[in-house]
């Protein structure tokens, strides 16, 4: 369970019999004064390689263990402390005081960052007994929004669903403390763990693991491995470990390692193109700092245990029937390798002829009188005999299940473009045996961005991939809802492959989305999409630096040597391990190791290695590494025959972008009051979103449409307000002219230029820097069915300013205003009409007055004698008519 760790020798390392729980032969000292006295020496030769190893440069103290309090108040309360150093950084764990009614429960400090854990789990010797092939383990992980002084966003104002962040270290939790139970434990087991406080120069994603580790070894649960996980990045060229997330970021390499004090359990992590030495160095100075806290991890847990008075309940634990391997390879080892060589491909296939097998096993060895234990011991002794059958035959005939070779890879197919480029931005079908994923790019503004809320602030990506693992890619049935886990492990794991590539905004302003909608699925369907999404933005245009190509490799390996109980493992397993490449989905369940890389010949962008034995030397993991680039090299020539490089030019349904700059005292102008005018003009000019980032010394404008005119059209607009404001010119070389005054509120202005016409009105310029709108219902006496069948740019009109600046921060006009009031000037004999009296109502007389109402209308005749109203000014102001 885990890898056995020797970086000087390259070789695992046998567990020694420990007597201080430290795996030296050295009595326990016991207590002395509070403090538990650890041994000096170190444990074993690979431990004091590990520390005069001339690339380590990492500095390590020894772990130290003892009683504190009691602590003030009524309770008295007594705790039990570790605390260890790392690169001068003191990590403390502490027991005692908090959470005593879980099984077990650690407040751990660095800095300022508290995290409190807790380990819960089924205990009851008194219950029937719960018999399942797996234990029934949940983490949750949770980073309180008031543990960096915040109250989270919403209506409830509480802290809610987990992140994706916060999901991926529930994920490293999980996946590091699951393989180390004993066989046989399936009681129900929940892990908690809450981000209390938060200090940023302290890195609480591996804080969180040792102290759920610590949780669980100080506990009556059976879980007496000691496992703890560091993370470690590039600062200044060399390795640093446990580094502020904010170094992490920026670092070419973003690594997490976990382990026991012998053992590698876990690797998962981001580089920028590191080499495979530079990979295994790292992971090297990672299990330095990693064995010492397990050491201290075992005494803590020694200690702990001995203040509360428990142990581990191991009767909880149940035996497997070891003599059932044995009438396997009797009655079913000719079958089994009848079903290893039927020559099939297909998925449906190899599975069915190995699950023959196993049906097969269950008439010869159940019965109806079998109980659940009985049936377990089958299904797991079956498990044993498959892979042990697997490995024999890639270790002496360089054959698998499905007929390759242990390095051969799956036949691969690429369908570029499969969806339309009118709607789609850019599209790519990728097929590796019966694994296929089909990946889309959708590019867009920063408004597209995907936003994120942490302890460290706001944030946003402008590159990200999202991954769909539907039920039907298995030919199953299952639940729709919610993105999983898994999904959010998997999408974070290719889209970690892809970041170093994504060309920098500078050179490319598009935000970019990626998603990987997996179609069939036999194995790593996560690296399948590192490559379809990687051809998949050839297709869109996007000018990466160069194509990505992921493979899952596996590992076989004999039983024995799994477990470290029979046979010299340093001498053994480099002999009897079989790596192979691009594994299934059956070799993953029955293999040894999970271990998947992406990158391209030059380097390694991602990586996630889960083990499931107790010994791997760096030889051997040097070895898959090796192996690994070799399939890649492989993906990577029928990607690029598919697709050399990406498209030139960008399909039609990309948003057409426009960026202009404008000085920081004119960004509050084109935003408007409450953003008003900007709303107006993505409004006004059809325009799908302007954005406008305030962070340098001048605003950069981004104006993104479907019409390359529009975008014209708005940011010559944009130049006028920012004219207004009286601090930029529109050529961008000289200085501007004086402030461009208001027009007066009431006046006319003849012979105006329509500059713009819409739906709902025309945009008139009053003179040059200055326009306004004239609404629809202001343009005519009469209804407008439709604006621009009587109105085009160019033609002229009178208006009167109604208003500086309406709802949406426009200068408000009036046509119909201004013909009212011309009319009203006219004399009415000239303009063919004559005032009407009740006396003469057959002809006319321009002299008499003609009668008005209380506004000032008047009624006039034409010559005709037809009756026509003039309604006043004062009539359309008030809004009588």
């Amino acid at each position: 369970m885990g890898t056995a760790f020797s970086p000087s020798l390259g070789v695992p390392t046998r567990a020694r019999t420990a007597s201080c729980g430290l795996r030296c032969p050295r009595p326990f000292s016991g207590v002395a004064g509070g403090r538990v006295a650890l041994p000096t020496h170190t444990t074993n030769r690979r431990a004091q390689r590990l520390q005069n190893g001339p690339s380590m440069n990492v500095v390590v103290s020894e772990p130290r263990v003892f009683e504190e309090g009691p602590v003030e108040g009524e309770h008295g309360f007594q705790k039990t402390v570790m605390e260890i150093d790392i690169d001068g950084k003191t990590l403390r764990l502490e027991s005692g005081e908090i959470g005593r009614l879980a099984a077990g429960s650690v407040v751990a400090r660095q800095g300022d960052s508290v995290v409190y854990t807790s380990a819960c789990g089924d205990l009851d010797t008194s219950k029937e007994e719960v018999i399942e092939d797996f234990v029934p383990m949940s983490v949750h992980y949770q980073e309180r929004s008031s543990a960096a002084g915040k109250t989270s966003g919403g209506y409830i104002k509480r802290d809610g669903r987990p992140s994706d962040e916060e999901v991926l270290v529930s994920r490293i939790i999980d996946r590091t403390l699951r393989p180390l139970f004993p066989v046989g434990f399936c009681r129900e087991v929940q892990i908690l763990s809450w981000v209390l406080s938060y200090d940023q120069a302290a890195n609480v994603d591996p804080i969180a693991l040792v102290s759920a580790s610590a949780a669980l070894l100080s506990s009556a649960i059976p879980f007496d491995t000691p496992v703890a996980g560091v993370a470690v990045g590039m600062d200044g060229g060399k390795f640093v470990v446990n580094p502020p997330r904010e170094t992490l970021r920026g670092s070419r390499l973003n690594l997490f390692v976990s382990g026991t004090e012998e053992s590698v359990m876990m690797i998962e992590g981001a580089a920028d193109f590191l080499t495979e030495e530079e990979m295994a160095e790292a992971i090297e100075m990672g299990m330095k700092a990693v064995s010492a806290l397990c050491r201290g991890l075992k005494a803590f847990a020694a200690k702990v245990r001995e203040v509360r008075g428990i142990s581990s309940k191991l009767e909880l634990v149940r035996s497997p029937d070891a003599s059932l391997y044995a009438e396997f390879e009797d009655k079913l080892a000719d079958m089994m390798d009848a079903a290893m060589k039927t020559g099939k491909t297909g998925k449906f296939d190899v599975y069915g002829s190995v699950f023959d097998v196993e049906r097969a096993a269950k008439k010869l060895f159940l019965d109806e009188d079998s109980d659940a234990g009985r049936e377990l011991d089958v299904k797991a002794t079956f498990k044993r005999f498959a892979a042990e059958k697997m490995r024999l035959l890639a270790k002496e005939s360089d054959l698998r299940i499905d007929g390759r070779s242990t390095k051969q890879v799956r036949p691969i197919s690429v369908n570029m473009r499969p969806l339309p480029a009118a709607a789609v931005h850019g599209s790519a079908l990728f097929s590796r045996g019966d694994t296929q994923t089909l990946a889309t790019v959708t590019l867009g503004d920063k408004g597209s961005r995907q936003r994120l809320e942490t302890l460290d602030g706001e944030d946003s990506k402008r590159f990200y991939l999202q991954y769909t693992f539907p039920p039907s890619c298995n030919g199953e049935v299952g639940r729709i809802g919610a993105i999983g886990r898994r999904e959010i492990g998997h999408g974070n794991l290719a889209e970690r492959a892809l970041a170093p590539v994504i060309p920098t905004e500078a050179d490319f302003p598009y935000t970019i989305r990626v998603e990987s909608l997996v179609t069939e699925s036999c194995g790593s369907s996560s690296m399948a999409s590192v490559c379809s999404g990687s051809l998949a933005l050839f297709d869109a245009g996007v000018p990466v630096k160069r194509a990505i190509a992921g493979v899952a490799m596996g590992l076989l390996m004999p039983d024995n040597l799994k477990r470290g109980t029979d046979g010299d493992v340093a001498a053994e397993i480099d002999e009897e391990a079989v790596i192979l490449t691009d594994i299934l989905g059956l070799e993953d369940g029955f293999g040894t190791m999970d271990f998947k890389v992406a990158g391209d010949a030059k380097g390694i962008t991602a990586f996630q290695l889960d083990i499931k034995c107790e010994g791997l030397s760096i030889n051997l993991l040097k070895r898959a590494l090796n192996q690994a680039k070799e399939g890649r090299l492989h993906m990577l020539y029928h990607m690029l025959r598919a697709k050399k490089e990406p498209t030139e030019v960008l399909a039609p349904s990309v948003p057409k972008m426009v960026t202009m700059t404008i000085p920081q005292s004119a960004i509050g102008k084109v935003i408007g009051p409450g953003g008003a005018m900007i709303r107006s003009l993505i409004e006004d000019f059809g325009l799908l979103n302007i954005d406008i980032d305030e962070s340098g010394a001048e605003g950069l404008v981004t104006i993104t449409s479907l019409d390359p005119a529009k975008n014209a059209k708005a940011e010559e607009k944009i130049r006028f307000l920012v004219q207004e404001a009286n601090n930029f010119s529109p050529s961008g070389s000289s200085t501007l002219n004086k402030r461009v005054p208001d027009p007066e509120v009431g006046k006319i202005y003849k012979e105006c230029a329509i500059v713009g016409v819409h739906p709902f009105g025309c945009f008139v310029e009053l003179y040059s820097g200055k326009e306004g709108l004239v609404h629809v219902s202001e343009l005519d006496g009469k209804r407008i069915a439709n604006v621009a069948d009587k109105f085009k740019v160019g033609d002229k009109m009178d208006v009167k300013v109604l208003a500086l600046k309406d709802q949406k921060g426009k200068i408000r006009l009036s046509r119909k205003a201004a013909m009212t009031e011309a009319a009203a000037q006219t004399d009415p004999a000239e303009a063919g009409y004559v005032p009407a009296s009740p006396d003469n109502v057959a002809e006319s007389s321009g002299n008499v007055t003609p009668p008005t109402d209380s506004l000032g209308s008047r009624e006039l005749r034409c010559r005709e004698g037809c009756a026509v109203w003039m309604p006043s000014v004062a009539a359309f102001r008030l809004g009588v008519l």
